[in-house]
């Protein structure tokens, strides 16, 4: 077992910052990581290069030394950018981490051949960390076992193309229990935030075993960040508008996390999430464990629909924008906000900001389906969507 350590590092002209150490690695990292997969945009895809390479310097400087990415991120861009975000000396002052795109790999020889893709991509000789992207139980068995993908891992390793390797799941806790049981993986990046703690188990488990742990959602990709309803709000922190403080003290809370990543969008997620992270009250105290877990419960009777908002549903070739449809529908189970997402939904393929086509233009090919890590019934669900937003209020 690898004893979790949290040190504040206080720089000149940088706001403290608060490390862990990252399981087996050794590795000091800042708990705030910078999860380069919802970069601002002037468009549908259409990434604010220049906006990007802003917000990921800045917040570098303010502390933050984790940056996630990978390859089908922003539709195979994330990368692209990321490299150029971390020129004039960004990259000595980073542990960076991307992913092996499982879904590619078709033969042994792929491994190298996208490795190599990678790190041309991100214009650097190395990476701190590679892992399986969004290991299942079949992807395990046909693709890492198939292949001996492990053995890759290792050799990569050998050769100083990386430094660490781990996986990725949105699987049940049992299969993530047998792929840490079965391999030599340093570290793991699972889902955790205070609406769906399912991985709870399975995150001390991994940390007893000598795991760094790694977390993607602690704000439900957003969803938590969404206004509460009326009948939440008296739980809010005073000055707060949404849940998103409470969330990322939820899991720095937890003894067994390392990093907790965000994708962040602008300077002022930027400047909000690393003043947390760097404050002195950034885990719950007893007042705000006692109002989050009726948040929870709250949230639990009203939000069915497990949506992250990750886009991986991105790229339909009908133009039907999941995502935003998702979005609304969610927003929608409060009363208050019924008439917004209405009026929303009939914008889409109106507005320039609402672009694409609604659930009507799905042709259920199934495409999505396959995409989807939280395997949500997309096909399903866009109908229930148009069947509840369709309608104008009286």
């Amino acid at each position: 077992m690898v004893k979790r350590t949290s040190k504040i590092l206080t720089v000149i002209g940088v706001r403290k910052m608060h490390y862990r150490t990252l399981g087996k690695t050794g590795i000091k990292v800042s708990i705030l990581g910078f999860g380069v997969l919802r970069l601002p945009t002037k468009g549908r895809g259409k990434i604010d290069i220049d906006e990007s390479i802003k917000i990921i310097r800045k917040s570098i400087d303010g502390g933050i030394n984790f940056v996630d990415t990978a390859f089908n991120y922003h539709n195979g861009k994330s990368e692209i950018i990321l490299g150029q975000a971390l020129k004039d000396g960004y990259r000595e002052k980073i542990i960076l981490m991307t992913k092996n795109p499982l879904w590619e790999v078709k033969s042994v020889e792929d491994f190298d051949r996208l490795l190599d893709e990678q790190l041309a991509k991100l214009e650097v000789d190395y990476l701190d960390i590679y892992i399986f992207h969004n290991v299942h139980l079949k992807r395990y068995q046909e693709v890492i076992q198939e292949f001996n993908l492990l053995e890759k891992m290792k050799q990569a390793k050998k050769n100083g193309k990386i430094k660490h390797f781990g996986f990725s799941s949105h699987d049940k806790p049992k299969n993530i229990k047998k792929y840490i049981d079965e391999n030599d993986f340093e570290v793991m990046l699972v889902q955790y935030n205070f609406a769906d703690p399912i991985n709870e188990e399975i995150i001390q488990y991994a940390q007893e075993k000598g795991l760094g742990v790694i977390l993607m959602g602690p704000c439900g990709g957003g969803r938590l960040t969404n206004e509460p309803t009326e009948e939440m709000k008296k739980w809010l922190t005073p000055g707060k508008t949404n849940f998103s403080d409470m969330a990322f003290k939820f899991v720095w809370s937890n003894p067994h996390v390392d990093i907790a990543l965000s994708g962040m969008s602008s300077d002022r997620m930027v400047d909000e999430n690393i003043a947390l992270a760097s404050s002195d009250n950034y885990q719950l105290n007893t007042e705000e464990k006692e109002h989050l877990q009726k948040v929870a419960q709250k949230y639990k009777e009203t939000y069915d629909l497990n949506c992250t908002q990750c886009d991986y549903c991105d790229g339909c070739p009908e133009e039907v924008n999941i995502k935003l449809i998702f979005e609304q529908l969610m927003v929608s189970r409060d009363p208050l906000r019924m008439h917004g997402a209405r009026t929303n939904y009939r914008g889409i393929g109106l507005a320039k900001k609402f672009p694409g086509k609604n659930a009507l233009a799905c042709v259920e090919c199934g495409e999505c389906l396959e995409k989807c890590p939280q395997e949500i019934p997309i096909i399903d669900r866009l109908k229930e969507a148009h069947s509840i937003l369709k309608e104008r209020d009286n």
